[in-house]
């Protein structure tokens, strides 16, 4: 039937494919520009190759195009906040200057995302798909203030390009509201799930009869929190390895007190390589970041049990190979970073 419902489901899903290839089109160009243009990943190396600068060429100011300090964090980092966030967070700051807002500290930023969240989680446990909705906007603002906080403080220490300050206070205090959203998120799902239970697909396994004649068979709250306590095991496994590994690349390929030499050379031969982008890539796919934005889409189209159910066991294969994957690379990389030490002893 067609009617204002059905227009804006085409429009949503016409602006979602239109997202899908400009995200598309901007991994090919951040390969591109990888294999073209010095990536000057260490400041104190950037004057050390006579390649044409990528900032030379390219017609969007650096300041606001993701392409031009390429760093591990950025190549791991998923397509919403590196193509959509990130540039949309810099417009906003050179418009009204948040990063000058002295009491406008990061962590501030940071925990008042949280109340986002928490206002999100309670649209979400709504009985109303159109408050759902709502709830998934809300959410994704916070998401947007999670990259504000991080900009923030990369601004004020004069930081270019992505970076994770392991260590640092922010860096917890982040994690830590970044983990209170996430919880808000997944009570308001339990919520909405417990006054509006899932049913078994049509006349399947009848567990009781209306007044009317019609079987309606529910699916139990016992069944429902296994599904969704596995797809939160699956971004708990997700945010423990994926910021595992933007801290041992950093700390590989990211090295200040390198000064030059093979060491080097192996280290931007690996930032270069379509294989390491490719691992690179699965992250963006695969980290939590990504599955929020997936079980985000799920609440908005209302089709979040049938998401799960589908990621329940899938959910887990996908994760563990890329793990494999990235952690048999790792190694591989470090032993050929790190050898070139040994060559240079034994001259």
């Amino acid at each position: 039937m067609m009617g204002p419902s059905s227009q804006i489901s085409k429009v949503l899903v016409t602006l979602l494919f239109i997202t899908l290839l400009y995200y598309s089109y901007m991994d090919y160009n951040l390969y591109v520009r990888i294999q073209n243009y010095p990536i000057e990943s260490n400041p104190s190396l950037s004057n050390t190759t006579s390649r044409t600068p990528y900032k030379a060429v390219t017609w969007v100011p650096c300041n606001i195009n993701p392409l031009c300090d390429v760093t591990v964090k950025a190549l791991l980092l998923d397509h919403t906040n590196y193509y959509l966030f990130a540039p949309l967070v810099t417009i906003m700051d050179n418009l009204i200057h948040i990063s000058d807002i002295k009491f406008l500290t990061p962590n501030v930023i940071s925990f008042s995302h949280v109340f986002i969240a928490i206002m999100s989680a309670k649209c979400i446990s709504s009985d109303n798909l159109a408050y759902r909705r709502m709830g998934v906007v809300l959410f994704e603002i916070r998401t947007w203030m999670d990259d504000l906080d991080g900009h923030v403080a990369r601004v004020r220490k004069h930081i270019k390009g992505e970076r994770s300050e392991v260590g640092t206070s922010g860096y917890y205090i982040d994690g830590l509201c970044d983990a209170l959203g996430c919880i808000a998120l997944i009570l308001g799902i339990v919520v909405f799930f417990r006054n509006n239970p899932p049913r078994r697909g049509y006349m399947q396994l009848p567990t009781e009869q209306t007044k009317d004649g019609l079987y309606c068979g529910k699916v139990g709250m016992k069944k429902v929190l296994k599904k969704l306590g596995f797809f939160v095991l699956q971004l708990i496994i997700s945010s423990a390895a994926w910021n595992r590994y933007i801290a041992v690349f950093q700390d590989l390929l990211e090295n200040e007190t390198v000064t030059g030499g093979l060491e080097y050379e192996r280290q931007n031969e690996i930032l270069t390589s379509s294989f390491f982008y490719c691992i690179c890539w699965l992250w963006r796919v695969v980290n939590i970041h990504n599955m929020l934005h997936f079980l985000l889409l799920a609440v908005f189209c209302d089709k979040l049990w049938e998401v799960l159910s589908y990621i329940q066991y899938l959910g887990f294969g996908i994760l563990f190979t890329v793990i494999c994957v990235t952690e048999l690379y790792y190694i591989e990389a470090r032993n050929f970073v790190f050898s070139c030490l040994d060559d240079t002893n034994k001259v």
